[in-house]
């Protein structure tokens, strides 16, 4: 049951979102995720965001990736698409990853997206550590992701924190209610945030962790201690820490850092305590903050909206899945219900298909503009075949009305031009929007049929769904 269908609370709707973070260790990825993204949950998830670290960056790799999708993102679209999940964006600098899926339902509502990042490995010259970052607006609420691989080792906590405070400062978005990351409604910071758990023994550490005793643990993780004392932190929750430490283990096992010590130039190495260095943590925009400086008058939010519409962000779950194994990381779940009541209502354009296709007719459809946005005579409405995967997944296209945009409420008739599938099968048609950088409307689902030509060029499969044509 999706929060279509969830029963509505004065008017409040709950989203289920999935957020997994991995630090991937440059290696491929596992044959299946499926467990990885709880497909059998039960109400079935309306967004999945997905952050990965350390993703294959070599720089011959890395040029590649920006030419076809990288292999992690090939494997999420043939997992998700196949029931119904398509590919919103995705953000990428270098190592870092960050890609939002969501029902195709959801899509017409998620506008002004924009996505940015910043490096802060080796001086920011170079994008091995960072924070990625991708916000926009889910059904008039504004929601911010952030994607972040901070400073490693024990002693560099503080740089740590200096880092994800350069983070929030440098960022910004081109919106003018919402131009950093914490003017956001809500926000998600997750990622290898490399914080460790310090002053305890290895023996002390794996004791505790074989007896399943965590909370002993807790009071000595540096991002618990720093929370204590940093102000920017203390506005963030994170559900509590039930489940191993995530790093280091033996790839392909659950056995935590067995390496022999190796030396180097005269340097012993050490094996790596176990640390909780992959985390999840959200905040609720405070109902009113105030900022003054010399150069400002005094500003706060508006609470009247959030009182009119608040959200609440509830956690369902917070865990690791120890069975993969291709990184010395195991990957961290969180899972949450968001429960909102809508802004919008109604998407910003509609698409009508009277009735089936086939490629020996001609086919039309109608368009009709509801609402005002910044819609361009480069927009295209493309044909996409169900399970689709993304919004350059099209079978094939029309131009919007080429010669003005479409004023509203004019009905729009447009004849797809280019030949259409041969073969038959279920199809919708998606309105890409330019500006907005997302498919903002869709038809209903419509059938094109099987055309004679493909049965007279031998087209059509020797059996269909298991029986003999």
């Amino acid at each position: 049951m999706s929060a279509q269908n969830v029963g509505s609370r004065g008017g409040h709707q709950a989203f289920r979102l999935h957020i997994v973070t991995w630090n991937v260790s440059t290696a491929e990825p596992p044959a299946d995720v499926r467990s990885l993204l709880q497909l059998d949950s039960q109400p079935a998830t309306d967004l999945y965001v997905i952050g990965l670290q350390e993703v294959n960056a070599n720089p011959v790799r890395y040029v590649s990736d920006l030419i076809v999708e990288d292999s992690w993102s090939h494997l999420l679209m043939d997992t998700l698409a196949p029931i119904g999940y398509i590919k919103v964006t995705s953000v990428r600098m270098q190592g870092l990853l960050m890609i939002l899926f969501a029902k195709q339902v959801h899509l017409p509502f998620i506008r002004d997206i924009q996505s940015t990042y910043t490096r802060t490995g080796l001086f920011g010259y170079w994008g091995n550590k960072g924070g990625v970052s991708v916000r926009f607006s889910f059904y008039g609420h504004m929601l911010c992701f952030l994607n972040c691989h901070l400073a490693a080792h024990m002693n560099y906590a503080l740089q740590r924190m200096d880092e994800f405070e350069y983070i929030l400062d440098t960022q910004d978005f081109d919106m003018n209610n919402t131009p950093n990351i914490l003017d956001h409604k809500v926000v998600f910071w997750f990622g290898d945030l490399n914080f460790r758990i310090a002053d305890h023994g290895m023996h002390f550490l794996r004791s505790s962790i074989n007896n399943g005793r965590f909370n002993l643990l807790w009071d000595k993780d540096q991002l618990t201690m720093m929370k204590k004392k940093e102000p920017v932190l203390q506005e963030f929750e994170e559900g509590p820490l039930r489940f191993k430490p995530t790093y280091k283990f033996d790839r392909f096992s659950e056995t935590y850092d067995t390496r022999a010590p190796k030396t180097w130039f005269g340097f012993t190495g050490k094996k790596r305590k176990p640390a909780w260095t992959d985390r999840i943590l959200w905040r609720i925009k405070p109902k009113a903050i105030e900022t003054e400086d010399e150069n400002s008058s005094t500003s706060s939010t508006s609470s009247a909206d959030d009182d009119e519409y608040p959200v609440k962000v509830m956690q369902d779950m917070y865990t690791c899945d120890v069975s993969y194994g291709v990184s010395d990381h195991k990957p961290v779940i969180g899972t949450f219900n968001l429960e909102m009541r809508k802004k919008l209502e109604s998407p910003l354009v509609t698409l009508t298909v009277d009735r089936h296709w086939s490629t020996d007719e001609d086919a039309t459809f109608t368009y009709t503009i509801l609402e005002n946005f910044e819609s361009s005579t480069w927009d295209w409405i493309g044909l996409y075949k169900i399970g689709f995967k993304s919004a350059s997944d099209y079978s094939t296209f029309a131009w919007v009305k080429d010669d003005e945009v479409a004023a509203n409420g004019e009905v729009v008739t447009v004849q797809i031009k280019n030949e259409l599938p041969l073969l038959a099968g279920d199809y919708v048609l998606g309105y890409y929007s330019t500006n907005m950088q997302t498919l903002i409307a869709f038809s209903q689902t419509f059938q094109i049929l099987e055309s004679k030509r493909a049965v007279t060029e031998g087209q059509v499969p020797e059996s269909i769904n298991g029986h003999e044509k």
